[in-house]
């Protein structure tokens, strides 16, 4: 089991901790089941970026980078070394600690 700690870019958000996250799902899922805000515009298929996360640690307990994913992350907003895709972030089996910062939301939205 995993605990997985969010940061949020959004200012108005406080960090959040996520305890008890089975493996065999990936981060979007667990945002979304735990009513976390992730935009998903393809349905989690790796056919856009708006899942876009940063792994801050923990990246170990994630499956590998994809070269379909890399393409994807290169047409985030604000991509850096250790962007992600939620959807392709299947945890691995194990346990551990997962800390990740979601880019402010806010930026899909039109706000």
């Amino acid at each position: 089991m995993y605990s997985i700690h969010i940061q949020f870019e959004q200012k108005d958000l406080e960090p959040i901790v996520l305890n008890n996250v089975a493996p065999d799902q990936s981060l979007l899922e667990v945002c979304l089941d735990n009513h976390v805000e992730l935009h998903h515009n393809c349905g989690a298929v790796c056919a856009c970026s708006t899942c876009h996360l940063y792994i801050d640690k923990g990246m170990e307990f994630i499956e590998e980078l994809s070269d379909r994913e890399e393409d994807f992350i290169d047409r985030a907003v604000n991509p850096r070394i250790n962007s992600r895709l939620g959807c392709q972030c299947i945890l691995q089996k194990g346990s551990g600690d997962i800390y990740i910062t979601l880019p402010d939301q806010t930026q899909f939205l039109g706000e």
